[in-house]
């Protein structure tokens, strides 16, 4: 059984350094993600203060142009005419059409090194924007892996475990039971109930026009369509709920939990009475700590419909900062407790959920004086 264990233990810490290794390298890839953003940034800016300096090179080359140009054509003259000038006016003018075609070298110089460069930085750009592309595609990527080995693979080393220690068994039973009724959930409610609907809107179409050619028998028989069909939407929606209620995960569980528990009233037609009382802050817990609180009170209160006889169903629920307490109480013809052949198989799924989310479980019941369904769960901090 050691053995067992240790194998469990090492198969998680094998998987936790995967996930810790993955996550380093998303970690690491979203920095670099973040740098070339950053580069790019830099770079961008230097594309158009290059952009605006090749300008201000190509405007200042046309008028060196123009001055050496003038240059050039007075040395010319100079030349010419060299008797007619002095020494300081020939030296003078060699000099300016020497300076002129120095500073225009260097211009055209500048600019070449200035269009290199922004071309440089053009194409950079273009391979730090791939690159941020990639960096993003990867992350996204890893963070599929990493929800696959947090997820799914990481059922493989609980399925294991679950080999080895029973009630880790029955919480990958109950968490693949919970994606199934939420996947059949959807389906129905995408499906079926929709068909339902549509059919509704084409009887009432179909009555008018029977209507008025007063065919009585073929309008009754319509009514008759319409009655069976409201009344299979209506289980169906009812079905949507006891698989898993969508509000679930909009609203939060007390919302969910009073419209449930109002929807099970009025399907009894008001009996039994079912009262839902919430004290505490209504706040939004886990997930799977709110899919476990709705499904222990839906048995709760499944079990009191079907063997208590009750008049009258309390559902009450405190939530505090450390725990969540949930109270069901009926006043049925209750139960003795050592029988356990009827009620076996929803107190043993209760007491398992309890004992999945290190909670307490207490039941009080004896014959005729109804039931006490006591159920405490830590918060996590």
């Amino acid at each position: 059984m050691s053995k067992n264990k240790l194998t469990s233990k090492v198969l998680d810490e094998i998987l936790d350094k995967i996930i810790f290794t993955v996550d380093n390298s998303k970690d690491e890839i979203y920095q670099i993600a973040e740098d070339a953003r950053k580069e790019y940034d830099q770079l961008k800016q230097e594309l158009e203060q290059l952009k605006m300096q090749v300008i201000e090179m190509i405007t200042e080359g046309e008028r060196l142009e123009m001055h050496a140009r003038l240059a050039r054509q007075r040395l010319s003259e100079v030349s010419r005419h060299f008797k007619l000038y002095t020494e300081p006016e020939v030296k003078d003018a060699y000099e300016k059409a020497h300076h002129l075609q120095t500073k225009l070298m260097i211009n055209r110089q500048t600019e070449a090194q200035l269009r290199k460069r922004r071309d440089e930085v053009e194409r950079r750009l273009l391979a730090l924007s791939e690159t941020m592309n990639r960096a993003d595609h990867l992350v996204g990527q890893i963070s599929v892996v990493l929800n696959y080995l947090t997820s799914d693979l990481r059922q493989v080393g609980e399925i294991v475990e679950d080999a080895i220690q029973k009630e880790y068994f029955g919480f990958r039973i109950i968490e693949a039971q919970e994606e199934e009724r939420k996947r059949l959930s959807r389906e129905i409610h995408d499906g079926p109930a929709q068909m339902l609907a549509n059919v509704m809107m084409r009887s009432e179409l179909i009555e008018r026009v029977y209507r008025e050619r007063s065919p009585e028998e073929a309008l009754q028989e319509i009514r008759d369509l319409r009655k069976m069909v409201r009344s299979a939407l209506y289980e169906v929606r009812r079905i949507i709920y006891d698989l898993r209620p969508m509000a679930l995960d909009d609203l939060g569980l007390v919302p969910t939990l009073r419209k449930y528990l109002g929807t099970i009233e009025e399907y009894n037609n008001g009996h039994p009475k079912i009262t839902f009382i919430s004290i505490g802050q209504e706040k939004r817990i886990l997930s799977k700590l709110e899919v476990a609180l709705f499904r222990l009170v839906q048995e709760s209160v499944a079990n009191a419909l079907k063997h208590a006889e009750a008049s009258e169903i309390q559902v009450k629920m405190e939530t505090t900062e450390q725990h969540v307490i949930l109270v069901v109480r009926d006043n049925g013809k209750g139960f003795n407790q050592a029988d356990k052949k009827e009620h076996s198989f929803g107190l043993m799924g209760m007491r398992e959920r309890v004992d999945l989310l290190d909670g307490e479980l207490n039941i009080t019941s004896k014959a005729g004086q109804g039931t006490l369904i006591m159920i405490k769960i830590p918060l996590p901090n």
